[in-house]
């Protein structure tokens, strides 16, 4: 294999932007890089610039791979080794020019890079790191970058592009290994795993080496990422979430994405093609079910049980967690703890910390809550004011479960001032720093 010459870098362009369209692991920033006036471009905590394709897909940055030429045959891939597809390859300068040209011009505001691997991990990797080093050293570009680490690469490699990168992912690809060996046999859950903690721990080392020494170059100041497709092999939804609880908790990732299965390829150990397309309404509950274990205090055991394996179609998590515990309601919202309210569907962690700030003034009833941002539509089967409720309900899970699925319900006449609409589990979240609501609805 070569890098490509023979093709305008339109060409290539064009080419590299649609290979790199599967890969969801895209995210607002979530680190600072200040510009200190010698070059050009800077990032701010507020995050990146957004937006999205037709299906809901991220497509912010300049998201590209470097080659999609690859020598692995993974069954999943349109990349792979077997499929005849036209290849293409950037070389390091022509990944600097992209990125500042479409700088220059307002379009993006930092580079996705990606790559497929080229001869071997560690030769995609020199390639990747020469192309990041101009970036940031040749042509003083101080924007947001996120980079995909090649699993299999030198520790040596890994860390020297994380000086370079504000974020690294590793894809983990399948949630099981047993899927990994099935579908994608020339990577193992090893070699996905070893550059992980070689990550994390190196991230450890700088926070106290920047303690210390205030000018230490950075290592991965966003943090890392990783990717899981679903649905391409037949773990339940219990086994994902649990696999993504683990690596929050021993790899301290900042994000697990989930990637509905798109049915590229035709093989025997692939899912059979239907007419449904990608289980994208799967995605979305795997979505609504993460952020409920990274900022909500839920476990995964609490979720879903090997007796009950997958989420409700018709009801997000939280909803679905609340109905099946309702021994625990009403809460009633002038007393309970912070941790319990954000376990009432209606109320987010920003509306909760609304209400705990808020009654230490006084006492508080339903239209200050509404107030508040919380959805009382949902909320009101949940929640009691200074011991009564919105108004009398039966707390029965199927009588529930009717009127939340009844976006057309009327309620009582006499409750005066009080509007309703039936909106999705995090409405009520408002980030001030560039990431809008439905990129949480969409994205997690």
């Amino acid at each position: 294999m070569r890098l490509q010459e023979s093709m305008t870098v339109y060409e290539k362009l064009n080419i590299l932007t649609d290979a790199a369209k599967y890969d969801v692991a895209c995210t607002s920033s979530g680190t600072e890089r200040k510009s200190d006036g010698t070059g050009i471009g800077s990032c701010q905590q507020s995050g990146i610039c957004h937006s999205f394709s037709a299906d809901g897909r991220c497509i912010s940055l300049l998201k590209i791979l470097f080659t999609n030429e690859c020598v692995y045959d993974c069954k999943y891939c349109i990349n792979r080794r077997s499929n005849d597809v036209k290849r293409a390859s950037f070389t390091p300068d022509e990944i600097c020019n992209l990125t500042m040209e479409f700088y220059r011009r307002n379009y993006i505001e930092g580079l996705f890079l990606s790559s497929g691997v080229l001869k071997s991990p560690d030769y995609t990797m020199e390639l990747l790191y020469a192309a990041l080093y101009k970036l940031r050293v040749e042509y003083h570009f101080q924007g947001y970058i996120h980079v995909k680490a090649i699993p299999g690469a030198s520790r040596e490699l890994v860390y020297r592009l994380g000086l370079l990168a504000d974020r690294m992912s590793v894809n983990l690809e399948l949630p099981t290994a047993e899927g990994l060996k099935l579908l994608a046999p020339h990577k193992t859950r090893k070699t996905i795993l070893e550059p992980m903690r070689l990550v994390q721990n190196r991230m450890e080392e700088n926070k106290q080496e920047i303690a210390l020494y205030r000018n230490a170059p950075r290592f991965v100041p966003a943090g890392q990422s990783t990717q899981m497709i679903i649905g391409a092999t037949p773990e339940t939804d219990y086994q994902i979430i649990n696999v993504a609880e683990a690596l929050y908790q021993k790899f301290g990732l900042k994000r697990v994405f989930y990637s509905a299965f798109i049915h590229v390829n035709e093989d025997k150990n692939l899912p059979a093609r239907t007419d449904e397309g990608p289980p994208l309404l799967r995605e979305h509950r795997l979505y609504q079910a993460d952020w409920l274990l990274r900022y909500y205090h839920f476990e995964a055991k609490e979720l879903l049980s090997e007796e009950n394996p997958n989420f409700n179609i018709l009801l997000d998590p939280k909803c679905n967690w609340a109905l099946r515990n309702l021994e625990v309601f009403p809460v009633e919202v002038n007393r309970a703890s912070y941790e319990m309210l954000l376990r009432v569907p209606g109320l987010g962690y920003k509306s909760a910390m609304r209400i705990v700030k808020a009654r230490r003034l006084g006492t508080l009833d339903f239209p200050d809550l509404k107030k508040m941002g919380v959805v009382l539509k949902r909320a009101m089967y949940f929640l009691t004011c200074n011991g009564r409720m919105l108004y009398p309900v039966k707390m029965e899970e199927d009588y529930i479960t009717r009127n939340l699925l009844n976006t057309k319900e009327r309620l009582p006449q006499g409750v005066a001032g009080m509007t309703y609409r039936q909106l999705s589990l995090f409405d009520d979240v408002k980030f001030g720093g560039g990431l809008h609501e439905k990129d949480v609805y969409l994205h997690g």
